[in-house]
């Protein structure tokens, strides 16, 4: 075993655990732990994995809004 912890130790730990944070609360805490050390691992390795492409081409710029004279004239109203 790691760090020299035996079989006894172990659940010794793992009861007082149960015992101080319940069995509601412990698998919550075993999967934050768990998403902590992923990201850690993830910042430590240096690997980008958010699902975007670096070579994502570009969107195509705006094209400008046709102005008419009633959409103007509506602005008008609603301001004045």
């Amino acid at each position: 075993m790691p760090f020299g912890i035996g079989i006894w130790e172990l659940l010794i730990l793992l009861l007082v655990l149960l015992l101080v944070f319940g069995p509601k609360r412990l698998p919550e805490m075993g999967r934050q732990l768990g998403k902590g050390m992923r990201e850690f691992k993830e910042s430590v390795s240096g690997k980008d994995d958010d699902g975007y492409d670096d070579d994502v081409a570009e969107l195509p710029p705006a094209q400008p809004a046709e102005t008419s004279t009633t959409a103007t004239a509506r602005e008008r109203d609603t301001v004045s």
